[in-house]
């Protein structure tokens, strides 16, 4: 039998349709996949077995009476951020030290509703903090990708990490992720497989860790652009217990994967063009335009004026969002408690000792940028640029673009402990230039593997889009995940 994790998720989903193989079959080979890799790579920071084989062999009762789901039996890692009944959940921080929810996400349920499998909780930035997945408190997860002739290991991206280490190593059929200024396309470039941030309000928050507010917007890692639209299609839905969920309906996204791109028209920002983007960013920019133009896309370049300014009021409104969410950690109904002798100085333990570093710095940067004195000239200045980045893409989709088409990250993956990333955090929050701009104006936005660097790492580009328009990215991402025609198979150096 063939390798059952090495199929795709609809692959996976066909076969155990077609009973060509069963869920316990499936659950059991990613199971021993985990177990194998696992120690490597540090993807999972809580693997659920027993309950994993639960779900499998209810799956399978389904399947035989024909009652089976959308995602039937097929395995999914979750990452910590989601809440996940009587199951570990703690956002990879030290300040959730044995928290077990006694509630669901709504994503989650919605998975669980669909038949899917849950194969355990996948290790992430702390509380989503971070483009590298290096500031967890169970430690950094690893890139199952290397350079040719090194053995340095890579960060997988952040926050996401996890999710997108174990998707491309083959420890899950797909995994669930985050994105609030980068999370999901930025691990999805450097792992060389498939991440969209949906539209804000497309897939509900509750029971999703929170970290700014505004701007967090739940999502699917997968191997393919199908993959993608299949899983976010079970993921996404309106939430009455979510206010900033959106009302709409949910299409079948798969359908649209292969309808092409002929007739549309594709912005290219002249803005997104750094002055130092590394040539090999530059020249697969320039193959991705090439072959949106081949399949009878129409190519325009067009300007958004107020992007120079997107990184610096992301990292006043996020860490802004964050302070005030993170309030919430005190050490009294749950979680870690640092004994102190009046209940601020427990307060104050609790958190030193809880919280590492990175949230910390943006607590402390969001509280500044609150506080009386700086209020207006920070923060309420930060929200009015961001309305004009808003503004500036509407009036882009105003003028008829469909879809625009950008870089996803400015280089391939780094080394884990790189000292000019640790030294300068200004540095590690230059991975979400391409990306925070689509967050703070709400916007789809999908990363798909095109290229590799000179080292045989993967590059990804950029697909943004309007609002609860995912359609359109999906089958304008399939044009170039079909006309890169990548080998994504990492070697698995991981496996013991």
């Amino acid at each position: 039998m063939t390798d059952l994790t090495r199929l795709s998720l609809k692959e996976t989903r066909d076969g155990l349709r077609a009973k060509q193989f069963s869920s316990v079959e499936v659950t059991s080979a990613y199971l021993d996949a985990i177990d194998r890799g696992n120690e490597s790579l540090n993807a999972y920071i809580c693997v659920v077995g027993e309950k994993a084989h639960e779900m499998a062999l209810e799956s399978d009762k389904k399947l035989a009476s024909g009652n089976g789901g959308p995602l039937e039996g097929v395995p999914l890692g979750i990452k910590d951020l989601f809440a996940t009944k009587g199951v570990h959940t703690q956002a990879a921080s030290h300040i959730l030290d044995g928290f077990l929810p006694e509630y669901e996400s709504t994503v989650t349920a919605n998975l669980w509703n669909d038949g899917a499998i849950m194969l355990g909780k996948l290790n992430m930035d702390e509380f989503a903090m971070g483009s590298s997945n290096e500031t967890s408190y169970f430690g950094p997860a690893v890139n199952p990708w290397k350079g040719e002739n090194t053995d340095i290991k890579l960060v997988p991206g952040g926050s996401s990490g996890g999710s997108a280490s174990a998707v491309s190593a083959w420890l899950c059929a797909g995994a669930t992720a985050t994105d609030t200024g980068g999370s999901i396309r930025q691990p999805a470039a450097f792992c060389g497989i498939v991440g969209i941030k949906p539209t804000y309000g497309r897939c509900s928050r509750w029971g999703v860790v929170a970290f700014a507010s505004s701007l967090d917007q739940a999502g699917p890692l997968t191997r393919t652009v199908e993959d993608n639209a299949i899983m976010l299609t079970s993921m996404a839905g309106f939430d009455k217990k979510d206010s900033t969920s959106a009302d709409v309906v949910v299409p079948d996204f798969a359908a649209a994967v292969n309808r092409g791109v002929k007739g549309m028209k594709i912005g290219i920002p002249k803005e997104y063009r750094l002055d130092g983007m590394p040539e090999e960013i530059e020249a697969l920019w320039k193959e991705g335009i090439e072959w949106l133009r081949e399949e009878g896309a129409l190519v325009m370049d067009i300007s958004l004026p107020h992007t120079k300014y997107a990184l610096p009021a992301y990292y006043i409104v996020a860490p802004a969002e964050a302070s005030s969410n993170l309030a919430r950690y005190d050490g009294v109904k749950y979680g870690l408690r640092v004994a102190g002798k009046t209940i601020d100085e427990m307060y104050e333990l609790t958190r030193a000792a809880g919280f590492g570093r990175e949230v910390q710095r943006r607590v402390m940067i969001g509280t500044y940028v609150l506080s009386a004195g700086y209020y207006d000239a920070y923060y309420v200045r930060a929200q009015k640029v961001r309305t004009l980045i808003k503004q500036d893409f509407e009036q882009v989709f105003a003028d008829g673009i469909d879809a625009i088409l950008t870089p996803a990250t400015p280089s391939a993956a780094f080394g884990i402990g790189d000292r000019e990333m640790a030294a300068d955090p200004v540095k590690m929050y230059l991975n979400d230039i391409f990306t925070v701009t689509v967050n703070m104006a709400g916007l789809p936005a999908i990363a798909v593997p095109a290229g590799k660097d000179k080292q045989g790492l993967p590059l990804a580009l950029q697909l943004i889009g309007k609002p609860f328009d995912e359609e359109t990215l999906f089958a304008s991402a399939r044009v170039v995940e079909r006309s890169a025609d990548l080998d994504l198979l990492p070697k698995a150096w991981w496996r013991r």
